[in-house]
């Protein structure tokens, strides 16, 4: 896999990353942390890169992140990974995706 252009930014962009990690954990989003926000950044927001970033802009961009938006790419890409599935048994994983046909 190609390395994004916005990596060799990393380190100057932390103290912004930790600190909008520090206010999604203030706001009981508790699992939040610095490298699923650089994931969520990199695959979401920067997803269409820059030719010439600016820092500000990044900053910008990292404190505006929606925790709602945060979250549900953390979900979906959880749900994605091959753990997911594994964690559950053959009998769990036809219980939960058998067609209920008495919902009344």
């Amino acid at each position: 896999m190609e390395k994004h252009p916005y990596e060799v930014h990393y380190k100057k962009l932390m103290p912004a990353l930790i600190s909008k990690v520090e206010e999604l954990r203030l706001i009981n989003y508790g699992t939040a942390d610095v490298p699923s926000l650089w994931k969520y950044l990199l695959n979401k927001k920067w997803k269409k890169p820059d030719e010439e970033p600016i820092i500000s802009k990044m900053v910008a961009d990292i404190l505006s992140v929606k925790p709602g938006e945060y979250m549900n790419y953390t979900q979906v890409t959880a749900f994605k990974s091959p753990e997911w599935g594994e964690k559950l048994s053959d009998e769990e994983m036809d219980f939960l995706f058998e067609p209920r046909r008495n919902l009344e």
